[in-house]
């Protein structure tokens, strides 16, 4: 078998000075009129480790970099925090007294909401809805019930919502998050962290990747940090691989909200490139949805597998093994064979200290949700 080898490759920054590895706060370190007018919480354990690892898959060995976003941070990781940052630094610039999200009844987002806002010293309300049974839904849960969350069962008719959303915000001085963390603000956590990348690449720390594949459900993760490799004059391409139905997740909404990012940096600091958006290299892979969120199959369970076998990195069947299953598939695509890959893990490693066979209060429960821990 032959080792596959890639070279250093010489990377351009439209107008910048390269900051190696010594800033946290990169976008900051190299636009300050955004670091100063944005505001932001300091919540990530930044810059995330990135280091290279070879693989064996297929006809050989291969050389796959790996950025370790399953460690931004102790309380919770994963890619939700670098969104907070910049979302819960707006609750606190707004003076709210509380902060209130959206998700399933397993989502990530919401738990990383509530677990960062209590810290900060908000309260908080999560708007959940149902989803596929999986192990971590119990946990989650009851993570949420130690936190102090309230928990809302969100879904029904537009009525309906309409009124569990005036029940629970009407005169509470919140600041609503809105699902993944994935509205324009909350993107920029992952502008940040494409210029963190591009720091690591200059410093050789690891290799230009020719593609950077990562999870896509609300799309901000993904969006935002096309928009930061674009930034840094990176022409790495984002493989965004699709894990939610396509009302919440296709191409003609993310190329809105990668628009609306780019207006919105600019807007804030004129020195951010006019034809940012124009710049941005993102391809959207759907064979891999596997039938539904929460939903897994062969090739979704054959990914975590590996990845626990080859590079003792935990994955998890909703996001991240999905999307190393796209990275997989495409080792074995002759066509891109001399191409260099980058894995964006973006499930939390941070342990979850309650148990997960029943509740730890069912009164803080909505009935509807006794059923996860059957």
């Amino acid at each position: 078998m032959v080792l596959v080898r890639y070279a250093k490759q010489s990377v351009h920054y439209d107008s910048m000075s390269p900051i190696l590895m010594s800033q946290s706060d990169n976008l900051s370190a190299r636009f300050p009129t955004l670091g100063k007018k944005l505001e932001r919480e300091e919540l990530a354990i930044l810059p995330t480790r990135a280091d290279e690892r070879v693989i064996d898959h297929g006809s050989g060995q291969r050389v796959l970099s790996i950025k370790h976003d399953n460690l931004t941070g102790e309380l919770y990781g994963g890619n939700k925090v670098r969104k907070l940052e910049y979302l819960l630094g707006r609750a606190r610039e707004k003076n709210c007294e509380r902060v209130a999200t959206f998700g399933t009844v397993g989502s990530n987002h919401a738990l990383a909401t509530a677990l960062y806002a209590h810290e900060l010293g908000f309260k908080c309300t999560c708007f959940l809805s149902h989803q596929t049974k999986t192990p971590m839904v119990p946990a989650t849960l009851n993570m949420h019930i130690r936190n102090g969350t309230e928990i809302v069962r969100y879904g029904g008719s537009y009525e309906n919502r309409i009124a569990t959303l005036r029940k629970y915000l009407w005169g509470r001085n919140a600041s609503v998050v809105p699902g993944g963390g994935s509205s324009w603000l909350g993107s920029v956590g992952f502008v940040n962290a494409g210029l963190e990348l591009a720091d690591q690449v200059l410093s050789d720390v690891i290799s230009l990747p020719d593609r950077v594949y990562v999870a896509t459900g609300t799309m901000g993760t993904a969006a935002g940090l096309a928009v930061g490799l674009a930034l840094a004059g990176l022409p790495s391409e984002i493989q965004a691989v699709r894990v939610s139905v396509t009302e919440i997740m296709n191409e003609e909404k993310l190329r809105r909200l990668i628009a609306k990012i780019s207006l919105m940096l600019r807007r804030i600091d004129d020195t951010i490139p006019a034809d940012l958006a124009n710049r941005v290299r993102i391809a959207v892979r759907h064979d891999f949805f596997a039938g539904g969120y929460a939903k897994t199959d062969a090739a979704t369970d054959a990914a975590v597998q590996f990845a626990r076998e080859q590079l003792d990195i935990k994955l998890e069947t909703t996001y991240t093994g999905k999307a190393m299953a796209a990275l997989i598939q495409d080792c074995d695509n002759p066509a891109i064979s001399d191409e260099s890959f980058l894995f964006w893990n973006t499930f939390s490693s941070a342990e979850l200290p309650v148990p997960d066979d029943k509740p730890l209060d069912e009164a803080a429960l909505p009935d509807e949700f006794i059923r996860y821990f059957e």
